[in-house]
């Protein structure tokens, strides 16, 4: 009949959360992204990629504690995430964490990525495992 609608058509669709902060951090909307991504993760929350993704979003947006937690819980899904290694490491560089983040760069260079920019970071990251080891402060590493 003219006018009515199968139930289907009427049935809410679910957005794409984690797409949509992946759109909103391309533009640079950091804040915007993060919204997305706690949505996202709302619906998904063993999904490691959006804790990697949101992890991202708090460094970009000056939170690096809250980077910091959310890379771990991100690790603790899924320790094969190089990313997060890699990004967890510099930030607890930042923090004076010498001792773990010499951990997460290990972690990151047993398994390194591959791609274009992929000997950028294992380079950055093996420069920063040599400072580690050369720092007077450091012996027990």
């Amino acid at each position: 009949m003219l006018g009515k609608e199968s139930r289907e058509s009427l049935q809410p669709q679910r957005l794409d959360y984690l797409n949509e902060g992946l759109a909103l951090e391309r533009q640079g909307d950091f804040e915007a992204a993060l919204t997305s991504y706690r949505l996202a993760f709302r619906d998904n929350p063993n999904d490691s990629r959006i804790l990697l993704n949101m992890a991202i979003a708090f460094t970009k947006t000056g939170q690096p504690e809250e980077a910091i937690r959310h890379y771990k819980r991100a690790l603790e899904l899924d320790t094969s995430l190089v990313g997060a290694h890699y990004g967890v490491a510099f930030l607890l560089l930042k923090r004076g964490d010498t001792q773990q983040a010499a951990e997460h760069l290990r972690a990151f260079l047993a398994r390194p990525p591959k791609g274009s920019d992929a000997d950028r970071w294992i380079r950055h990251a093996e420069s920063a495992l040599r400072d580690i080891a050369s720092s007077p402060a450091q012996e027990t590493l």
